[in-house]
């Protein structure tokens, strides 16, 4: 592996990597995958725990997937998208507008999340400028926000890591101070609030109504931000405000859509139906990229017209519609449709809990466990009672992650928040190896 190694740091720059940290710690070079694992150069196996960034929702080498590629790749590999279509970009829109919440009824086509961020922001203003509403010019997210890492979608997140820098060239956005149910300020849990946070969202809406016209969030998980959850009856509030007011209603389902959070879709836990709602990630289960916005009639009407004015949303990716990813797409919603895929997740996120809670109640530093269906999270602190956490430079999830690989376990960090976000075909045997490894690795770094 050392020769490879060599030559990827030659040639290479990893994306979210201290480059510097490659010296003494170089990356592992995949050679193949199968079902929940992965296996180096070298044969060595690691059990990914994190789906490869949240994508793989079936396992690696999916032998119905790997068919339906070579099934659509012997008809048409792409084709411009302009005034052209091609069957699977046809039948998924068709199927995900049958699945998700009422009123979603068009689908424009993009290539991964950050993109569908641009998408749905860029269509939020460009209605309202279209409706006459010109002053609507403004966006609003919650604190700890992340929608992607383009300028617009770093615009309308708010974690320092990824925006610090480029804030002088950043959209204006507001930002409402967001749900933190860890560290309740009103001393409430998420099986027994109201949302009694939403009042911050609410005073600035009510303020601001006349400049906003959107407002975009991770829909019950603020992934990035550590996995925060928060319960179904903010997003209830946050619907019906926006509906008083005008304000498109923006659910960023690109981390917890597609059965991740115990349904297919995290707004339905809150039945609560988004104006837009952008989808990528597991859509292709970690095949192709790819990525949807899906918009209500209301919306799509506002574009449509002839040439005594253009009204077009003139947006456009080379690789809009792509054929392969939408044959993929296909082929996981069969998926779901034929392999009791929901039910199965139900009883394995039990198996995950079972396994994981008592463990992590009596843990001195694990401050938290929480878990929303095939999420779950260990926050880890310094201080159990006053839940202070650690100082980022201590690195600690870092290092536990690197303690975790040399067991064979994938457990890419969030800060100090280590977390479980596996494919779902894993069974109960990798579920302890995934939950043993973590426990073990804290352990070892904390020298329990």
């Amino acid at each position: 592996m050392e020769w490879l190694q060599q030559k990827d740091l030659k040639y290479i720059w990893h994306p979210c990597s201290q480059m510097k940290d490659y010296e003494d710690f170089p990356p592992i070079v995949i050679d193949r995958g199968e079902g929940a694992y992965l296996y180096d150069v070298n044969g060595k196996s690691y059990l990914d725990a994190v789906s490869s960034w949240w994508v793989n929702l079936f396992g690696h080498s999916n032998k119905r997937i790997n068919r339906a590629i070579q099934k659509q790749l012997e008809k048409l590999e792409h084709v411009i998208f302009a005034n052209f279509s091609h069957r699977p970009a046809i039948e998924l829109a068709e199927r995900m507008v049958e699945i998700t919440p009422k009123g979603l009824s068009k689908v424009f086509f993009a290539d991964n999340g950050s993109a569908a961020v641009e998408v749905a922001l860029k269509l939020s203003f460009q209605y309202h400028q279209q409706k006459g509403k010109t002053k609507k010019t403004k966006f609003v997210a919650i604190t700890d926000a992340y929608h992607g890492e383009t300028l617009g979608a770093l615009s309308v997140g708010d974690l320092d890591l990824y925006s610090k820098i480029y804030k002088p060239v950043m959209l204006n956005t507001y930002k409402a101070k967001g749900p933190d149910c860890y560290r309740c300020s009103y001393d409430k849990c998420r099986e027994n609030c109201n949302a009694e946070c939403f009042h911050h969202m609410e005073s600035l809406i009510n303020e601001k109504h006349q400049e906003i016209c959107a407002v975009i969030i991770e829909p019950l998980i603020q992934g990035a931000a550590g996995m925060k959850m928060y319960p179904p009856v903010y997003l209830k509030k946050l619907k019906a405000l926006c509906k008083q007011y005008d304000i498109h209603f923006i659910a960023d389902e690109i981390a917890v859509g597609f059965g991740r959070t115990g349904k297919m879709f995290a707004c339905e836990h809150a039945n609560v139906s988004p104006d837009i709602m952008c989808l990528s990630k597991g859509i292709t289960a970690g095949y192709m990229p790819l990525s949807l916005v899906l918009v209500t009639d209301e919306i799509y009407d506002a574009f449509y017209s002839d040439y005594t004015e253009l009204k077009a949303f003139m947006h456009s990716h080379s690789y809009t519609g792509n054929t392969m990813a939408c044959a993929v797409a296909c082929e996981v919603l069969n998926i779901f449709e034929q392999e009791n895929i929901l039910e199965d997740n139900r009883q394995k996120s039990k198996l995950l809990n079972d396994m994981i809670k008592a463990a992590a109640d009596d843990h001195p530093y694990i401050g938290e466990f929480r878990q929303l269906g095939m999420v779950g999270a260990l926050e880890l602190v310094e201080d159990k009672k006053s839940k202070k956490g650690f100082e980022w430079q201590k690195r600690v999830g870092y290092n536990i992650y690197k303690i975790a690989l040399e067991k064979g376990v994938l457990l890419r960090p969030l800060g100090n928040v280590i977390y479980f976000m596996p494919p779902y075909i894993v069974e109960e045997k990798d579920i302890a190896l995934m939950v043993n490894a973590a426990f073990e690795s804290i352990n070892e770094y904390f020298g329990i």
